[in-house]
């Protein structure tokens, strides 16, 4: 019996990379899974990682890892373009024969009209979707590879604050006051709904750019009611605000995504937020 082809999920610490390697079973039967941290292999010693490659051959790469809180990014440019530009880059050339998959981010649109389709043009305002734009040119460059612009994912994480469920759940807990704007809008999904797409994505050698998100439009705010309903014994202090309070760098008000290019080539609708809770109610979440 042949040995299934390996797999390489990188970021198998965060939330998405965790789903990819935990559902692989259920969702790419034919694949061996292999999920990377940080501390089993640091993407950014480049010379380790070309070793690393050469000696256990993987046949595929969904590149998850990255430095992808967007204030750590503005603190620190550098680091930010090293880590989700320079080693993405150093990867995709290894994989320069086999499939890549890379994840992007709703937030390389300036969130002026929303409902952004893949032809629409990129705007990125923040130092984390500058990198994830320049990024995105070096994996769409290669005909073998795929790039998946995202929005929130939520569900659980190995560290119990990756997603955006997770985040909402810890500052409740903590005592803190959440202020959250009625006014910017994302498409949030269940990470358990992003691992099934890629890996249908993955079965079908679907290559190019597609976004994958949830059917739902929601404010930060209605997103956080949604959350907070599901443990009302937490009693969370939201405070809904508006992003004309806001002092800071540029955030997009609206970066809701059209999936209907990736809708078209899987076998199960992206859920709702909204819908998919009241049909997962034991899920924790």
């Amino acid at each position: 019996m042949s040995r299934k082809p390996l797999a390489w999920v990188t970021g198998a610490g965060g939330l998405i990379g965790n789903y990819l390697v935990q559902s692989a079973p259920q969702f790419a039967p034919n694949w061996s899974a292999k999920g990377l941290t940080r501390a089993e292999l640091d993407l950014l010693d480049f010379d380790l990682v070309r070793r690393e490659f050469a000696a256990r051959q993987p046949r595929l790469i969904i590149h998850c890892a990255a430095m992808s809180r967007s204030p750590d990014c503005q603190a620190n440019p550098v680091l930010a373009r090293r880590i989700n530009v320079e080693a993405t880059a150093v990867l995709a050339e290894l994989a320069k024969d086999i499939p890549f998959v890379f994840f992007s981010s709703d937030l390389v649109f300036d969130g002026r009209t929303g409902n952004y389709d893949e032809a629409a043009a990129v705007n990125p305002l923040s130092v984390y979707a500058e990198t994830k734009v320049a990024a995105e040119q070096i994996i769409l460059a290669n005909p073998r590879h795929t790039v998946v612009r995202t929005s929130l994912n939520g569900g659980t994480s190995p560290t119990g604050d990756r997603g955006f469920n997770e985040q909402i759940r810890r500052a409740s807990e903590a005592g803190q006051t959440l202020k959250l704007f009625t006014d910017e809008f994302r498409c949030p999904l269940p990470a358990v709904a992003t691992a099934q797409a890629i890996w249908e994505l993955v079965d079908q050698s679907a290559t190019g750019l597609f976004h994958l998100a949830g059917a739902e439009r929601l404010s930060r705010w209605q997103i956080a009611k949604l959350i907070a309903d599901r443990w009302p014994q937490l009693d969370p202090k939201l405070h809904a605000t508006s992003r004309e309070e806001y002092q800071g760098p540029p955030r997009p008000a609206d970066t809701s995504l059209n999936c209907a290019k990736l809708q078209s080539v899987l076998s199960f609708p992206l859920p709702g937020l909204t819908a998919w809770l009241t049909a997962n109610p034991n899920e924790r979440f």
